[in-house]
């Protein structure tokens, strides 16, 4: 049976994020930094090939596209989107200190959501149904392979559920541009849903998971 590659790729820079906001949902496209650094990324490394493009909705991840990817079609996939911070979408930590919800978000996000948001349970159910989805329509339709643009949070999810080696998912952690290539294995797939985690992408001399 033959196995399927998906590239999971993290978008380009946004300035809110660097100025430390959440902005899961908050719908905000690349900083000049940004796209300046997958251009020079894209000419120094390349991308992988891909027979189909997968993208989260937001611009961030739709312009990362086109700049890395100039000229293909693009499926865009709502459960793909970053975790939803609800009433605290553009703000930053040090503006919600105090707040009892918020430290009790920071306590235990798994199970507390933001107000008007998503806990981490959720969000994490949300993105491993859409991430099912692409394997099977892969399969269906026999794609050997395909990149995923989306955010950091739905990649460290997403192998955090999935990637062998196993590791907690702050440890796929990856920079603006960068992400990791995974093999989905039909077999492997069927009897444990695990896909092998094998390079980083843009390709790197030598992989390894992220140490804190």
């Amino acid at each position: 049976m033959q196995s399927y590659v998906i590239y999971l790729i993290r978008h380009g820079a946004v300035e809110e994020t660097l100025k430390g906001r959440y902005i899961g949902r908050t719908d905000v496209g690349l900083s000049k930094k940004g796209k300046e650094s997958l251009l020079e990324i894209r000419e120094n490394f390349g991308y992988p090939k891909a027979e189909r493009l997968y993208s989260s909705p937001l611009s961030r991840c739709t312009e990362t596209c086109r700049l890395i990817y100039p000229g293909q079609s693009v499926k865009t996939v709502s459960s793909l989107a970053e975790c939803s911070f609800g009433d605290w979408e553009g703000k930053s930590a040090a503006e919600l200190a105090g707040n009892p919800q918020f430290v009790n978000w920071l306590q235990n996000s798994d199970k507390t959501p933001p107000p008007g948001g998503e806990s981490g349970k959720e969000f994490a159910a949300r993105v491993c149904r859409g991430f099912e989805r692409i394997v099977e329509e892969m399969s269906g339709e026999n794609i050997r392979s395909a990149a995923i643009v989306t955010h950091g949070g739905v990649i460290m999810t997403i192998l955090g559920m999935y990637g062998l080696p196993q590791a907690e998912s702050y440890r796929w952690r990856m920079d603006n541009g960068y992400g990791f290539a995974v093999r989905v294995t039909p077999m492997l797939w069927m009897r444990d849903r695990v896909v092998e985690v094998f390079d980083t992408t843009p390709f790197a001399p030598k992989f390894q998971i992220k140490e804190d």
